[in-house]
């Protein structure tokens, strides 16, 4: 069998401007390369750039296959999105790598030593980004499973102490999303495993914020919180529900301030924008 690899860049946050995608081609000359996007594929070779640093300066997403059973998938997030604490409990060695930069997070779950001959026999890598790009989004609206799931196969594995418990308290194991679906099957984790998980896990009850208090939130903020809020819906950057310092939009800002205040005793989600609270 021949070698094959699969690399596949994605910018969800800003478009590559045009002298970052000039420097991406001179990684490679039959990449094809877009203002949100970079791909490519060996049959034979390597690929001369480092994924890790391509994270860190220039991509929200990555996704890599190689028909030598292996799988990885990288999301980066802003700092805020993530809490220190979280991080160091969910990283496993070898796969669920969580590090900082200064201004973000890499998380990268690992697949190294699939069995499955069959799947990556056919499989191209293609189609992978399109289902597994929610996962970030989700993880900066404050849904962690993915993180779960990610650090589940320790169960199973050599990795996890008999004394050891679990890293995360995460509700909703039993009812997971797509892109939720679409990582575990990536990732190859046990279907039975997850189903037991998700057996013992209690059900994640969201109830949306009504219009009236939604006002009342609106009616909260000062001019100088509104503004920033408008800007970046303005600029399209509204799914992050982590903004700067002052824009209402961080767990410090006043949709945070006003809930606590009004729903004391009620934990809300992020106190992100999406103001959705569990109760």
């Amino acid at each position: 069998m021949s070698e094959y690899q699969y690399y596949e860049f994605l910018s969800i946050d800003r478009p590559l401007k045009e002298d970052e995608m000039a420097e991406l081609r001179a990684l490679s000359t039959r990449a094809t390369i877009t203002p949100v996007s970079f791909t490519n594929e060996y049959n034979w070779g390597d690929f001369k750039g480092n994924p890790d640093k391509l994270m860190e300066r220039y991509f929200d997403a990555h996704v890599y296959v190689a028909n030598w059973m292996t799988a990885i998938f990288m999301v980066r997030l802003p700092i805020e999105a993530l809490t220190q604490e979280a991080a160091k409990a969910a990283a496993v060695p070898y796969l669920l790598d969580i590090k900082p930069t200064k201004t973000h997070w890499i998380i990268t779950w690992s697949l190294e030593e699939s069995e499955n001959h069959d799947r990556f026999g056919m499989e191209d890598g293609r189609g992978w980004m399109a289902r597994l790009a929610p996962v970030r989004d989700e993880l900066l609206r404050g849904n962690l499973r993915s993180l779960y799931i990610g650090w589940l196969p320790t169960v199973v594995g050599e990795i996890m102490d008999d004394d050891e418990t679990e890293p995360l308290s995460v509700n909703g194991l039993g009812n997971l999303t797509a892109a939720q679906q679409a990582l575990a099957e990536f990732l190859e984790v046990d279907p039975d495993l997850l189903a037991g998980a998700g057996m013992g896990s209690p059900a994640a009850q969201e109830k949306e914020v009504s219009q009236q208090e939604m006002e009342k939130w609106i009616d909260a903020l000062s001019r100088d919180e509104v503004n920033p809020i408008l800007k970046q819906l303005l600029e399209g950057r509204d799914s992050r529900p982590n903004g700067p310092s002052g824009t209402g939009l961080h767990p410090g800002g006043a949709a945070c301030r006003w809930a606590i205040q009004t729903h004391p005793g009620v934990r809300w989600e992020n106190c992100g924008r999406t103001l959705k609270r569990r109760v």
